[in-house]
């Protein structure tokens, strides 16, 4: 069933995730929307504003040489107007239209913010393509461009269109002003652009000096005061919100309401990190890359705060230090994350060019800031983010005691990693679904698996693709089939009210983790099940045997006889030969070819699906926008509680 965002029977299901309190506050907000419509105040009068939170000198200078040149190379795409988002070229930026998607070609409405029906794409064009450019992350590149090269064009090129923006986007007005995450990443933006374009002479004529950027920088934190995430909206989008209000009254904290600002951003991100997060340092979300984005916020956050001499709790860089330990500790072979969960290209702060790893410069940063432990994967890339921020971050002794060896197992999060020779690597998923009553980013994905080999995708999750706007596709890459798991009867394991709602959720619980068979010799083991099939119950067990390069994977489903239906994706670089019950697997990489066997349960009739499109089947998603034709086995039949059904996947040497 394909449900649409924001029609009246989803507003129904989304108020019966609330609690009273978080119902009290829409209220509140409601009200308040209502009375800000005919009630717009303007900055109160601001005199001798002065911009102290610069970089140390010889902070530009130390940036690495080929992290400078792949930033140069990416301001001057930019430059002569070119870029893509979500899969969309764009040769427009040269003067942009800040109100135009150019996927569909239609124009946002003017009029009140809040009177704007952003969900709608027919009305509005993909919100997702208008908000990206308005987060001024391509104008940060530009900033760090003019600070390496002291070519003033790229400064009159972020002028230009932050005086365009501000001109064409007054307060309140438009779909620019709807959504705090959005305001909250575009002050972050607009603070480092300020403090990268220091040596330019027009900077503070830009900033300090201009009455109208000044009236931005000020509705823009009125409004994340007034309007902040709530209840089971408390997920990422509050950190943004957080860390943009926080990082301005810091760094801008020229007004009379700054002091207030600042401490209250500074409450609601300690609390909010803490909550987000696990004990463990995975996000709460289970979304890998609203982990990165939280990562970000909180660390460029961290870094306003030691420029400003604001001492921040030792909580805040306790969570932080946690989450870069994870994060080493999950990644492949390459520094890849897992792809769990939703997807959307976002990041916090841009500080860098194409080609720069994003996970890469994270742990980077981490080892700036932090200090790397022994177990950590090798990075040899570079980035120019890490030394910004660590030049303004603080190093501080963390007062905990941090992993002696790489953890395989996170309890809290129900994640386990598989390791094996020849750099076998498999996450499996036995975890919450998702975060608060609404898991907004969950993927109906229980137990689920996803194997890579040095790297390469072989059992892959196919992504996320889209939010809004396509729902038959929000649907599929969300959905059960979606994912390397075990399907009843046709149906979900958890039951969806809407792109980003859902109604009731799985519950899922790992029975074993053994991963100390990760051995030459050895055998990893886990096993887990989950509910969210009424009246059945499905187990699943995993074995990775090092010696032969083999995993196991027992799929057992207990209760009334059901409709069964089991999926494995292949990774959009595999070659695929089905022949019955076995696929001959098959693909390169850097420039040697590679081969694997899958058995496939012998009570299934399996087919292989590629690309199709009534319904969607067979398909990857490297990025948001982005999609691509691959291989999903598919095998059909019945589940009687006699027999469990057995996949055995084998690497050749």
């Amino acid at each position: 069933m394909t449900v649409s965002s924001g029609s009246p029977g989803w507003y129904l299901r989304r108020l019966s995730r609330m609690g009273p309190q978080e119902v009290a506050g829409r209220v509140g907000d409601a009200v308040r929307r209502r009375r800000w419509r005919s009630a717009r105040p303007n900055c109160p009068s601001v005199t001798g504003a002065r911009f102290t939170a610069v970089l140390p000198a010889g902070t530009i200078a130390a940036l690495p040489p080929d992290a400078a040149k792949r930033l140069i190379a990416e301001a001057d795409r930019l430059m002569y107007g070119h870029a893509e988002y979500f899969g969309v070229v764009r040769d427009d930026l040269v003067d942009p239209d800040w109100w135009c998607d150019p996927k569909t070609g239609r124009r946002a409405p003017w009029g009140y913010a809040f009177d704007v029906p952003y969900r709608n794409e027919d009305a509005v064009g993909d919100i997702k393509q208008i908000w990206e450019l308005s987060r001024h992350q391509y104008l940060t590149v530009l900033a760090v461009a003019y600070a390496i090269t002291g070519n003033e064009r790229y400064a009159e090129r972020v002028a230009e269109h932050l005086r365009s923006w501000w001109a064409a986007n007054a307060p309140l007005r438009g779909v620019h002003w709807i959504s705090g995450i959005e305001l909250g990443i575009r002050l972050l933006s607009w603070v480092w652009i300020r403090r990268l374009l220091d040596g330019w002479p027009g900077v503070a004529g830009l900033f300090e000096d201009n009455p109208v950027a000044l009236n931005q920088i000020w509705h823009h934190q009125r409004w994340l005061a007034a309007f902040p995430s709530r209840g089971s909206s408390a997920n990422n989008h509050v950190i943004a919100e957080a860390a943009g209000q926080f990082a301005a009254s810091c760094a801008f904290g020229w007004f009379p309401s700054s002091a207030r600002w600042r401490a209250g951003a500074l409450r609601s991100l300690e609390r909010h990190l803490r909550s987000n997060t696990f004990d463990s340092g995975l996000n709460h979300e289970l979304a890998t890359e609203y982990h990165g984005l939280v990562l970000e916020l909180g660390l460029a956050a961290v870094a306003e705060a030691d420029a400003a001499g604001v001492p921040v709790p030792a909580s805040i860089r306790l969570v932080l230090l946690r989450m870069t330990d994870a994060l080493a500790a999950i990644v492949d072979s390459h520094l890849r994350p897992p792809r769990q969960g939703d997807a959307d290209d976002g990041h916090g702060l841009v500080l860098d060019g194409a080609g720069t790893d994003r996970w890469a410069s994270l742990l980077t940063t981490g080892d700036a800031v932090f200090g790397r432990l022994a177990w950590w994967p090798a990075v040899t890339g570079t980035d120019v983010r890490t030394p910004l921020l660590a030049a303004l971050i603080k190093p501080t002794e963390p007062a905990v005691t941090r992993p002696p060896s790489r953890p395989a197992h996170f309890a809290d999060a129900g994640l386990t990693i598989l390791r094996g020779p020849e750099e076998i690597w498999c996450r499996c998923d036995g975890g919450p679904h998702g975060f608060l009553s609404i898991a907004a980013h969950a993927h109906a994905d229980a137990l689920s698996v996803e194997v890579r080999h040095d790297g390469v995708d072989v059992l892959a999750d196919p992504g996320t693709f889209c939010y809004h706007g396509q729902p038959e596709w929000r649907q599929y890459f969300r959905s059960t089939l979606g994912h390397n798991t075990l399907q009843l009867d046709g149906g979900d394991q958890s039951v969806s009210g809407g792109p980003f709602l859902w109604t009731r959720h799985a519950h899922s619980r790992v029975l074993v983790a053994d991963t100390s068979g990760t051995s030459a010799k050895g055998v990893a083991r886990w096993c887990a099940e989950h509910d969210g099939y009424q009246r059945s119950v499905h187990r699943r067990r995993v074995e990775l045997t090092a010696a032969s390069q083999e995993l196991r994977v027992v799929d057992e489903v207990r209760g009334p006889r059901r409709g069964v239906c089991l999926a494995f994706h292949l990774g959009p670089a595999i070659a695929t030969d089905l022949s019955g019950h076995r696929a001959q697997l098959t693909w390169t990489r850097d420039g040697e070819d590679r081969s694997a066997v899958l058995d496939l349960p012998g009570q299934l009739s399996w087919r292989a699906h590629r690309g199709e499109t009534d319904p969607p089947l067979g398909w990857y998603s490297a990025g948001f926008g982005r999609k691509e034709p691959t291989t999903t086995l598919v095998g059909t039949g019945v589940a009687d509680g006699a027999e469990g059904f057995t996949t055995v996947l084998r690497f050749r040497g």
